[in-house]
């Protein structure tokens, strides 16, 4: 019996973040040389994690829990709601659309890939990941 291997390819643009994996472990992250886990959400852009991210529930949600992140002048934010999609409330969607800039939700798994690849395309990007 032949089994086929399947290889996947990310390309890492020097001095990028890149989302390893997401598990029931947490979000795995490289940052420079080291990968770290976070076991609760995690904000990020392609360059840096933002430390100290509050993270309320998805259902409580608003603008300014984003203020620190938009700082940072993204043209979309990905927001990985756990293993489940699951929505904000409107007036985040709304928020979002009266500032210009995109807010894409989907599971965290997914947000994570999508990440990588706009990332490694050199796009302005920024994530919001929660890991259940």
């Amino acid at each position: 019996m032949v089994r086929e291997a399947q290889v996947k390819f990310t390309r890492e643009l020097p001095g990028t973040l890149t989302i390893r994996s997401v598990d029931t472990d947490g979000i795995r992250i490289k940052l420079g040389a080291d990968d770290n886990v976070w076991t609760t959400a995690v904000a990020l852009t392609p360059h840096e994690v933002i430390e100290h991210w509050q993270a309320p529930a998805i259902s409580d949600l608003v603008a300014d829990h984003f203020d620190e992140l938009l700082e940072y002048a993204p043209e979309l934010v990905l927001l990985g709601t756990g293993a489940k999609g699951q929505f904000p409330p409107r007036d985040l969607m709304f928020a979002f659309a009266r500032r210009g800039v995109g807010l894409e939700v989907m599971d965290t798994p997914a947000a994570a890939r999508t990440f990588n690849v706009l990332a490694g395309e050199g796009r302005k990007v920024a994530a919001v990941l929660y890991t259940n």
